[in-house]
């Protein structure tokens, strides 16, 4: 029988005593003991904080991001073996690529966010905040790698995906983790973790695992520290109130598990796409991970005059999965974790059922496939019904956390969301219906009690990914009894591991801490233009005064024509009355164009091609017989990858320069302001 080991303090430790068994779900036998008992976890999170920190906060976030997709690349060649450990733990193949494809997607997802953050180990946030009447003391907000560590206190459901949905996000920030896997599925996160330290690819210190309980690690952490949770709510409310989380005020987010609900749209009856669509979601997210999931349907909500066909379409459907051990051609459902989780639900399960009788399954009497029923975990899906959910409301509190869902009727939409709001918060409901009107009330209305919401219909089901997967990119969380945390969510989710900061003073020490130009900082102009400068070579806050152009009504006449825009207030000075105009106006694009064509060098040189326009604005009315001239300022420079193998513009070693357009009229007013893109060479290969 193999005993897991921790990796802690850079080295694989085992912990003292027997420890937790660790069982296989179709046979029950021990295949593993996982134990962190007797260990520093003082020292582990010291060492994180030591080691691992100064490490990744040197790093900037393009620096950061490839180190997280060298790793998913590894992680995916080797991800073969992680199936035939996940099949232990009573899973289907299907249920074990939510887990480990997707995890490694989620170092992808977040590998790729590297380009939307600046070339920089910080986080610039918003836009400059004028904090003086002449613009000489200004505000922004900067946001810095914390320099703790993240904790991960990490269910047993997904071994694989919740460790590594959450470490792709602190990595990104710069931060490292220490990651307490369920010990109950430990073996599973053990082996990936053999292969992430084998790589070499993540800086020493920024990533330990333990396998054990990890009683007692909360008692070391400090300000710096982020903790997240997932799991129950109870533990996690517990948790929440430790002594050390509370004296150091250490950021908690926890993502609990929820009576999350499904709700079938009035005009969704039986022949209707979106009455089979349902159908299929509600089975599908009852019997994956034999409904071990966070965000698994645990209530089903139906127009009253629709229960019965719903109940027989269901149980139709139910009919075909069959239950037993996956490897078995044919099996559709696997089992739980082990015959301890099996009792727990039993438990609940009986509870539920003196008032919400079971309507379809029978979970003494099932067939199991190449498995015995008795050693096992195994348990059938099964349907109750509540037919009076205002009343009977254990069916909104208590959650059986297997393949067990109830279904329930409703009167009209507003008694739906009613009844979804009993339970309290949840992570993810869907709303399945082909009628706007009921869409746009059932999300507006159910919005604040619920993190994530499907709109499941004909036109979102080829592509949809479900009521169940939650995306990288987007918030993965939810209010009340789901726990009130926020994983993932893209951007949102890497600043959650940073420390906002507000800092103040004059616009060129604004400039000087960021590198990113701020309107009214010190310029500076060199004999030599910009654009015939390499990448490197530029300065922020180098700046090109431009030669003047009069607008004339000639250049008003020549634009439309060729642009086709022959806008009232451009062409017919008759039609002014009533708007802001004194006379026909210049295009504001041809204000743009025109301040182009007086900062451009036409010559070939470093700049490859314009970008983009990332932000423009057009502040002052141009009419013929004003003259306008040009401030052309670097504002801020984003070294990109490239690669030589590859043809066109990615074999090329550039950067993007983002410039500061500052156009001005002969009072020194200014007329039209954008901040535009432009890709550059670079001299060096770095």
């Amino acid at each position: 029988m193999k005993k897991l080991q921790n990796y802690v303090l850079g080295q694989w430790m085992s912990g003292e005593g027997d420890g937790v068994p660790q069982y296989n779900a179709y046979t029950g036998e021990v295949i593993s003991t996982a134990s962190d008992a007797g260990l520093d976890y003082g020292a582990i999170l010291e060492y994180a904080r030591r080691k691992g920190n100064p490490a990744l906060r040197r790093m900037t976030f393009p620096e950061r991001g490839r180190m997280l997709k060298a790793l998913a690349l590894y992680l995916l060649e080797r991800k073969e073996q992680y199936y035939a450990i996940s099949h232990l733990t009573g899973a289907t193949r299907a249920d074990s690529w939510v887990d480990i494809e997707g995890g490694i997607g989620n170092l992808f997802a977040y590998s790729s966010l590297r380009r939307r953050f600046p070339d920089e180990p910080y986080y610039i946030e918003g836009e400059t905040v004028r904090l003086s009447k002449q613009n000489t003391f200004v505000g922004h907000h900067i946001l810095t790698p914390k320099r703790g560590v993240a904790v991960h206190i990490n269910a047993f459901n997904f071994p694989v995906w919740g460790m590594l949905e959450k470490i792709a996000v602190n990595l990104l920030a710069g931060v490292p983790a220490v990651v307490k896997a369920s010990e109950q599925t430990s073996f599973l996160a053990e082996a990936v973790m053999r292969d992430i330290i084998a790589s070499g690819i993540l800086p020493e210190g920024a990533l330990q695992l333990l396998v054990g309980q990890g009683r007692g690690i909360l008692d070391h952490v400090q300000s710096q520290d982020v903790v997240t949770f997932t799991g129950s709510a109870e533990t996690g409310r517990r948790l929440r109130a430790h002594p050390a989380i509370i004296a150091h005020s250490v950021p908690f987010t926890m993502e609990a598990d929820s009576l999350n609900a499904a709700v079938l749209g009035e005009d969704a009856v039986p022949g209707t796409p979106e009455f089979d669509l349902f159908i299929k979601e509600v089975r599908r997210e009852m019997t994956t991970k034999a409904g071990q999931k966070c965000t698994a349907v645990r209530r089903i909500l139906v127009p009253e005059s629709l229960i019965d066909a719903v109940q027989e379409a269901l149980g139709k459907s139910l009919s075909q999965t069959s239950v037993g051990d996956p490897s078995v051609q044919g099996v559709r459902m696997g089992a739980l974790i082990n015959r301890h989780q099996l009792a727990r639900v039993r438990e609940k399960l009986q509870l539920l059922a003196q008032t919400t009788p079971i309507v379809w399954g029978d979970p003494d009497t099932f067939e199991v496939i190449g498995a015995e029923r008795e050693r096992g975990a195994f348990l059938p899906p099964l349907l109750l019904r509540n037919d009076a959910p205002l009343r009977h409301t254990l069916t909104h509190e208590m959650e059986c956390f297997g393949p067990v869902s109830t279904l329930m009727p409703y009167k009209t939409i507003e008694e739906a969301i009613e009844i979804v709001r009993m339970g309290k918060g949840s992570l993810v409901t869907t709303i399945c219906t082909y009628d706007r009107r009921i869409q746009r009330e059932y999300v507006l209305e159910a919005a604040a009690d619920h993190g994530r919401i499907l709109m499941l219909n004909r036109d979102s089901a080829p592509e949809s990914t479900g009521h169940g997967s939650p995306m990288p990119l987007l918030v993965h969380g939810g209010p009340g009894h789901a726990g009130g945390g926020e994983e993932m969510g893209g951007i949102r989710g890497v600043l959650h591991y940073m420390q906002r900061t507000a800092i103040q003073g004059h616009p060129s020490d604004i400039t000087n801490v960021t590198r990113q130009y701020q309107p009214g900082a010190q310029q500076t102009e060199t004999p030599v233009h910009p654009f015939r400068k390499y990448f490197e070579d530029l300065a922020i806050g180098e700046t090109l005064t431009t030669a003047k152009h009069t607008v004339s009504e000639a250049d008003i006449h020549n634009f439309a024509n060729v642009s086709g825009d022959h806008f009232y207030a451009h062409m017919d000075a008759t039609a002014l009355e009533g708007t802001p105009f004194t006379g026909r106006v210049a295009h504001g694009y041809f204000v743009l164009s025109k301040a182009a064509g007086l900062f451009v060098d036409a010559r070939k040189g470093p700049v490859l091609l314009n970008y983009g326009i990332d932000e423009c604005r057009f502040t002052k009315p141009v009419y013929p017989g004003m003259t306008i001239g040009v401030r052309l300022t670097v504002k801020e420079k984003i070294a990109q990858e490239h690669d030589p193998a590859r043809e066109g513009v990615a074999a090329i070693p550039r950067g993007i320069v983002k410039w500061l357009v500052d156009v001005y009229d002969e009072t020194g007013e200014t007329v039209a302001i954008a901040t535009i893109l432009t890709m550059v060479r670079r001299r060096t290969e770095g």
